[in-house]
């Protein structure tokens, strides 16, 4: 049996001088505003992976009013995620995450975002896709307020 799941995240930029992407720090003129790292990719993936078996989402399990989550990492709950799948008999095919921002650019950091993001779910990063659009400055990301990104996910049973 196989499962799919969407996800989608978004978060205002901030002050700092960094985002994380995929579990990869970025230097940029910004941060986001966010209880934990503010991880969109991660973020969205949680969310698809959650979906996958009907979870709820990411703010289920990992509540922005939990203080034990302020600044947190986010690859703690994608790995926290993938326990919950496996737990119940399934594992992780493959995952396609596209992230939409003016700045900071993802390619040169995708390869590094999918090696991240593979090693958190047990699998290559063949079965990784990152990838990053303009919304040709249009709407929240085009004025560059902000950062979004939204995933795809496939799970299969692994006893199938």
């Amino acid at each position: 049996m196989i499962r799919i799941g969407q996800g989608f995240d978004v978060h205002a930029f901030s002050e700092g001088d960094h985002v994380m992407l995929g579990g990869v720090r970025i230097d940029h003129t910004r941060g986001v505003a966010a209880h934990s790292d503010g991880d969109v990719v991660l973020h969205a993936l949680c969310d698809a992976l959650l979906g996958c078996l009907a979870l709820g989402d990411i703010g289920v399990h990992f509540p922005p009013s939990d203080p034990q989550w302020a600044g947190a990492d986010s690859r703690a709950f994608l790995r926290q995620v993938r326990s919950m799948i496996e737990q119940r008999g399934y594992r992780v095919v493959n995952v396609d995450v596209t992230v939409m921002c003016e700045a900071p650019k993802v390619k040169p950091h995708a390869e590094a975002m999918r090696e991240c993001i593979a090693l958190d779910l047990g699998v290559t990063s063949a079965e990784v896709s990152v990838k990053a659009t303009t919304t040709e400055r249009l709407g929240f990301t085009g004025r560059d307020e902000g950062i979004a990104a939204m995933a795809v996910a496939l799970i299969q049973r692994t006893n199938a």
